[in-house]
């Protein structure tokens, strides 16, 4: 593992509480506990982001149509 960077970051009270709470609950330091909530959202994004990616050659569809084609099904 590479040389870990130190960071100052501020939390609101209520929320470095609660990470505290669970850091000790789980035997983790509160750096992993927010060094996995980092990485869990990185991943989510990119997750979004070749989500994205895969479906940039669909077609749009204008919400009016859409509209008018679940009326016309009586979906709406």
């Amino acid at each position: 593992m590479a040389t870990a960077k130190r960071a100052t970051v501020y939390f609101d009270p209520s929320l470095h509480k609660a990470l505290r709470v669970k850091a000790a609950a789980t035997d983790r330091s509160l750096s992993d506990l927010v060094n996995l909530a980092v990485r869990a959202s990185l991943a989510e994004d990119a997750d979004d982001l070749t989500a994205f990616e895969r479906r940039a050659q669909e077609p749009n569809l204008a919400f009016e149509e859409v509209l008018k084609d679940l009326k016309r099904r009586g979906k709406l």
